[in-house]
């Protein structure tokens, strides 16, 4: 069993159900003891960062998901799960993230000609072909909703770039740590594949 972890922010059912269409045996929870004895976790969400955080650790669940982490135990964030990996976060001050990764999550600059977010189809460019992008071509399409953007301070963290405004990490990969600002669950054939990948990474670890 996998566990979408449940902190309270946004709907997990669609990428409950995503998880659960390439055969993954998943629950979602809000539960620590579900997050500390499932085979991998997933951390979806959207909204802010400091929320998120908040909301983490109000559930008794921020240090399940970090122990979890430490353990080796495959982790895959979406969106919102992929920010709180970093240090900091700036959206509405500055708040403390997991430090998974070294770095930091900024907003988009405004720019003429540009919304903010940054919502909609657009192409990832992959710097890792193995684990998250394998068997995925270049350039990809996958679906974005996001104002902030993660600014890793490894570069060999980063698993893909996308052009929006500036070039942004757009999926970070570091051992067991998986993540990707895009939505694969609403990306079609292409997240679903993504996703087999990371089933593919759970019963390798298994």
């Amino acid at each position: 069993m996998i566990t979408v972890v449940d902190y309270g922010m946004g709907n997990l059912r669609s990428v409950a159900k995503a998880l659960e269409k390439v055969g993954l045996d998943v629950k979602v929870s809000s539960d620590p003891g579900d997050v500390l004895n499932s085979k991998a976790i997933v951390v979806p969400g959207v909204g802010a960062f400091g929320d998120a955080m908040h909301n983490l650790d109000r559930l008794g669940l921020l240090d399940p998901v970090i122990r979890s982490i430490e353990s080796g135990k495959p982790y895959l964030g979406i969106c919102l799960g992929l920010q709180i990996l970093f240090e900091y976060g700036y959206e509405f001050g500055e708040h403390k993230g997991l430090g998974v990764l070294k770095g930091k999550v900024i907003r988009f600059e405004n720019r003429e000609g540009f919304k903010v977010p940054h919502m909609g189809w657009n192409q990832v460019w992959i710097k890792q072909k193995e684990g998250l992008f394998s068997d995925i071509k270049d350039g990809e399409y996958y679906y974005f909703v996001h104002s902030f953007y993660a600014v890793p301070s490894e570069e060999s963290d980063i698993a893909s770039t996308t052009d929006y405004i500036t070039e942004f990490c757009s999926a970070v990969q570091k051992g067991n740590v998986w993540a990707v600002q895009f939505h694969p669950e609403k990306s079609q054939k292409a997240g679903l594949k993504l996703l087999e990948n990371f089933k593919s990474f759970v019963e390798k670890e298994s």
